[in-house]
């Protein structure tokens, strides 16, 4: 592991997004919210990362401590990774939740939310990371997948201050917290793809030299989803990223930021790739055998660092569906 020579501030010639993925479209906040949450903003603005970091951790512990979601998290975990002890596991589910306030907090700030050093924390797969800049460098899109893992959002804008022009793939979402995290990735310079017509906009992006930034870890409704495995068992999974990689020939790398635990908002980045499709003729579905290659990467990462990934998800939530039963996968109440 290495770290860059220099900080890297924002490129002065970013390339910035095509016009028409500048929008926020989703359900903004009522008048009255966004008042008041304007002072929330500024508050959390004020603060100190390590006074944020402080309120995460307690905000966190609080959430395990009332058992939101918990027996979601444990669930999961038991699952998979049966290896570990019952207390080991719900250490690791502590952390999951006090990771996610994190996420929440570090992200919803405005001004600068990286620490001055936020370049000199390193970076794992130099090799790797070679190659992706390799290939933004001289003008060309790549594919990017990472998870809801470390703080993804944060993650980003660290590749948009690397040079890397980045187009977020993002749902539709409402209410002030989320509109504010829209606005905010807008500010740092991301493009965002929605749902709607999503693969021609990731092989636009690329077309023009822009790398889509996808999460890979979310259930998918099966008939829109590939099975791929994900800690021993099948998990529904987008197939959009190994689609768009085929139509485009873009290589395909994971980018994970690991939190580095000196407090604040301090991760390395680990890359990995590219993760090439499989050859012509190896497998009969390419789609999901290359989906299931960056998968696993995605699974290498948090296995190390389990504590950092989304447990309260609920992953595996649907299943395909017995041979000979009908083709719509039945879907489980979240």
């Amino acid at each position: 592991m290495t770290a860059p020579a220099t900080q890297a501030p924002l490129p002065d010639k970013q390339k910035i997004p095509a016009e028409h993925l500048r929008r926020i479209v989703g359900t903004p906040p009522g008048p009255v919210v966004a008042f008041l949450t304007r002072f929330v903003w500024a508050f959390l603005t004020w603060l100190s990362p390590e006074s944020r970091d402080a309120v995460a951790r307690f905000v966190g512990n609080l959430a395990y401590t009332l058992g939101i979601r918990r027996r979601v998290a444990l669930d999961n975990l038991a699952m998979a990774m049966p290896e570990k002890g019952d207390a080991e596991r719900r250490e690791i589910a502590r952390g999951a939740y006090i990771n996610m306030a994190r996420v929440v907090l570090e992200s919803l700030p405005g001004g600068d939310r990286l620490p001055a050093d936020w370049a000199e924390q390193g970076i794992e797969g130099e090799e790797a990371w070679r190659a992706l800049k390799a290939r933004v460098d001289t003008g060309k899109g790549a594919l990017m997948v990472t998870a809801h893992f470390g703080n993804w959002e944060l993650l980003g804008e660290m590749l948009i201050r690397w040079g890397v022009p980045l187009d977020a793939l993002v749902r539709p979402l409402k209410g002030a917290l989320n509109t504010r995290i829209a606005v905010n990735r807008l500010g740092v310079g991301a493009g965002l793809i929605y749902p709607r017509g999503a693969i021609q906009e990731i092989i636009a992006a690329v077309e023009r030299g822009e790398s889509p930034y996808m999460l890979l870890d979310q259930a998918l409704p099966a008939k829109a989803a590939v099975f791929v495995p994900f800690f021993g068992k099948l998990a529904s999974t987008t197939p959009a990223m190994a689609v768009a990689a085929k139509r485009t020939g873009a290589p395909v790398f994971v980018v994970m930021g690991v939190r580095s635990g000196r407090g604040g908002a301090r991760f390395r980045m680990e890359v990995e790739g590219p993760i090439l499709p499989p050859a012509p003729g190896e497998c009969e579905d390419p789609i999901t055998e290359h989906t299931a290659r960056v998968t696993a990467a995605l699974e290498r990462c948090i296995r190390k660092h389990p504590e950092q990934w989304m447990w309260l998800h609920r992953r595996w939530k649907y299943q395909p569906e017995p041979a000979g039963a009908p083709a719509a996968a039945a879907e489980a109440k979240d």
